[in-house]
C-alpha cells in the first residue's frame, strides 16, 4: 500500500537531485519562451497552475523587482493597526528566535501580499534585500510570481516553493514555506507567515513547524477576541473615555471629549492631528519637530510652543502633555479608523468612511505627506483588487478624478456590457486628451 504525497510538499523525500532541478529548469525555460505548459509529471499541480497565472498575470520572469509600497511611517501607523500586531510575540517566540542558528528569514504579510515584519538570519536578510524581499514590499503572486508567501495567499492554503519552481529567475536560488493567516472568528484572510532560505527550509519539518506557528496565532487571536468580550460586560461602571478626532473632508478638525465636541481652530487641528499620528506609532514630538511639520518655512518653534500651551488648556492635561508633547489620553482619528479597516482587508468599509482629504485645507508639511499617504494607501489597496465595485466608488472621489491610473484600471476591469463602460472610456478619452494617459 503505497502512502499519499502531501501536493502542497516540495521536497517530501529529502534534498532534490540534480535530475530534478534540469527538468524543472527545462520546463520554466519552455513555459517563458514559448508559454507551454509543463507536462504533469514535469512539475507540481501547485506549482504548474500558478506559473499558469505569473504568465496570465504578465509577470516577466526577468524584470525588476517587486514594488516597495510601504515606506518608513506609513508602515509603521500600518503595522500598528494591523491585526497581526497582537499576536508577533508568538511568531517570534517559535519562529523568529532559531533563525538565524537555523539559517531562516521569517516574513509576515498581509493579504495583499505585502511583507509586514521582515526578520531572522542577518546574512541572508542582506542578500534578500538585494531582490526587495523587504518590509513594506509586496510579492503578490500577480507582482512578483510564484513564491511561498504569494502562492499561498493566492490558493489559500500553506505550500511550499524549492528553487527553480520559483516563476522569476533570480528567486530560485532560495525556498520557502509559507502558511494563510485567518482571522478565527470572522475567517477574514488576514495575511502570511513565511520562512525562506535554502534547501532546508523546504523541507517537511519546516512546512510542520510553519502551520504550526499559524495554529498558534489563530489561537491567540481567539484568546484575545474573547478576552474582549469579557473585558467590556464586567467592567463596573462606564468605560474608559476615548477621545475622537475627525479630520477627513474637513477644514477644522472636530474634537468629541467626553465632555462634548469642541470645533479647533486649523493651527490646533494640525497638531493635535500629528500628535495623534504620532502617538499612533508610539512616539511623541518635540516643539522643533512639530514646528517642522507644521510650517513649510523656517521652523517657528516659539510660536509652536505658544499654541501647544493654548491646546492643552483647551484639552487639559490628562490628555496633552509635554517634555516631549505627547498625548497620554486615547485619542482615535477617522484616518486611523480608515487606515485599520484597509488592513483588515475591509476595503468598501474603508471607502465609506473616508470622508475626504485629511485637512484639505493645510499647507502644513507633515500634515500634506499623511493626507497622500492615506489616500494612497486607499488607492493601491483598492487597485490591487481588481474589483469594478470598489474601483468605481474609488473613482468617484474628487481627488481622483483626474487619476488616470484609477480610470485605465476601472476601464480594464468592467465587461463589455456594463452601463458604466460608456461613460468610463469617455472620461478617460478625455484624461488621455488632456495628456494625462501616456
Amino acid at each position: 500500500m503505497t502512502t499519499a504525497v502531501n501536493p502542497w510538499l516540495a521536497l517530501p523525500d529529502g534534498p532534490p537531485s540534480a535530475a530534478r532541478t534540469r527538468r524543472l529548469r527545462a520546463a520554466h525555460e519552455r513555459l517563458v519562451t514559448a508559454s507551454a505548459l509543463p507536462a504533469d509529471d514535469a512539475v507540481r499541480p501547485v506549482v504548474r497552475d500558478s506559473w499558469r497565472r505569473s504568465l496570465g498575470s504578465g509577470v516577466d520572469p526577468d524584470g525588476g523587482l517587486p514594488p516597495v509600497e510601504l515606506l518608513d511611517a506609513e508602515l509603521r501607523a500600518y503595522r500598528a493597526a494591523h491585526p497581526l500586531a497582537p499576536v508577533l510575540p508568538v511568531i517570534r517566540r517559535l519562529l523568529v528566535q532559531d533563525a538565524e542558528a537555523d539559517r531562516m528569514i521569517v516574513a509576515v504579510s498581509d493579504a495583499a501580499g505585502r511583507m509586514l515584519w521582515v526578520e531572522g538570519d542577518r546574512g541572508l536578510r542582506a542578500r534578500a534585500g538585494a531582490m526587495n524581499f523587504v518590509e513594506g514590499a509586496r510579492w503578490s503572486e500577480e507582482v512578483a510570481g510564484t513564491n511561498a508567501p504569494g502562492t499561498a495567499l493566492a490558493v489559500d492554503a500553506a505550500v511550499q516553493i524549492y528553487g527553480s519552481e520559483h516563476f522569476r529567475r533570480s528567486v530560485q536560488p532560495w525556498s520557502c514555506s509559507a502558511a494563510p493567516v485567518h482571522d478565527p472568528v470572522t475567517g477574514a484572510l488576514l495575511g502570511a507567515i513565511d520562512v525562506t532560505g535554502g534547501d532546508h527550509v523546504a523541507s517537511p519539518h519546516v512546512f510542520t513547524l510553519v502551520r504550526a506557528t499559524v495554529a498558534a496565532v489563530e489561537s491567540e487571536l481567539r484568546w484575545l477576541h474573547r478576552e474582549r468580550l469579557a473585558v467590556g460586560p464586567v467592567a463596573a461602571g462606564p468605560a474608559p473615555a476615548e477621545a475622537r478626532l475627525e479630520v477627513l473632508g474637513r477644514e477644522r478638525a472636530r474634537l468629541t471629549l467626553p465632555g462634548g465636541p469642541l470645533e479647533l481652530s486649523v493651527r490646533h487641528s494640525e497638531l493635535l492631528f500629528l500628535l495623534a499620528e504620532a502617538a499612533a506609532a508610539g512616539q511623541g514630538r518635540d516643539a522643533a519637530q512639530l514646528a517642522a511639520e507644521v510650517h513649510a518655512g523656517a521652523a517657528a518653534t516659539v510660536t509652536v510652543r505658544a499654541e501647544l500651551s493654548r491646546l492643552r488648556r483647551l484639552v487639559g492635561g490628562d490628555l496633552l502633555e509635554s517634555r516631549p508633547y505627547r498625548l497620554v489620553g486615547r485619542v482615535r482619528t477617522d484616518a486611523e479608523q480608515v487606515r485599520g479597516l484597509v488592513a483588515r482587508g475591509e476595503l468598501a468599509a474603508a471607502l465609506e468612511h473616508y470622508a475626504g482629504p485629511v485637512l484639505p485645507g493645510s499647507q502644513a508639511p507633515g500634515v500634506r505627506q499623511a493626507r497622500d499617504r492615506l489616500l494612497g494607501l486607499l488607492r493601491r489597496a483598492v487597485l490591487t483588487t481588481r474589483r469594478p465595485d470598489l474601483l468605481l466608488r474609488l473613482a468617484q472621489l474628487p481627488e481622483l478624478r483626474e487619476d488616470a491610473g484609477v480610470w485605465q484600471a476601472l476601464c480594464e476591469v468592467l465587461p463589455a456590457g456594463s452601463p458604466r463602460r460608456a461613460a468610463v472610456t469617455a472620461h478617460l478619452h478625455r484624461l488621455r486628451l488632456a495628456g494625462r494617459v501616456r
